[in-house]
């Protein structure tokens, strides 16, 4: 695995740390524990996202859908069954998880939803109004410094 000096990159910018860390959690990242439980990351539009974990074998009330510090956190825990059961064979796996992603700036959370064994948890890119481009107005030249000149008053 190839290893990066972010050194530089602390020393010539200012604020940048977010961008620092992302790449170190990206590049250190264990590809056993990622991998469990599966899940799909489609756009559904264009500024909307749905993530879609597996969660078969976990009930509404085991599963936790959570946003702190820019970052999304969805958990599961299977509560401990009453009796014991014997198994012949066990495919299904429902051990406990926890799977982060980190948001962008102005994605929000706008709902969450379990049905048929997967959780779907939609987001939207609400960008405020103070950051959207906007055009200016040109203003003609001649027309504006004529309009700016001041009178002579006699």
């Amino acid at each position: 695995m190839r290893s990066f000096d972010l050194a530089p990159l602390y020393r010539a910018t200012v604020g940048f740390d977010q961008i620092a860390d992302l790449m170190d959690r990206v590049t250190s990242t264990d590809v056993s524990r990622e991998s469990y439980p599966p899940y799909n990351i489609e756009k559904t539009a264009d500024d909307a996202y749905r993530i879609s974990i597996a969660v078969a074998g976990f009930a509404e009330d085991e599963l936790t859908v959570e946003v702190k510090e820019h970052a999304l956190v969805i958990s599961g825990r299977k509560a401990e069954a009453a009796e014991p059961r014997t198994y012949l064979h066990r495919g299904i796996a429902t051990r406990a998880f926890e799977r982060r992603f980190t948001l962008a700036d102005h994605v929000r959370v706008t709902g969450a939803a379990a049905e048929n064994g997967m959780l779907h948890v939609d987001l939207k890119r609400e960008v405020p109004e103070a950051l959207k481009p906007r055009q200016i107005e040109i203003a003609r030249g001649l027309a504006r410094a004529a309009a700016e000149e001041p009178k002579a008053v006699n």
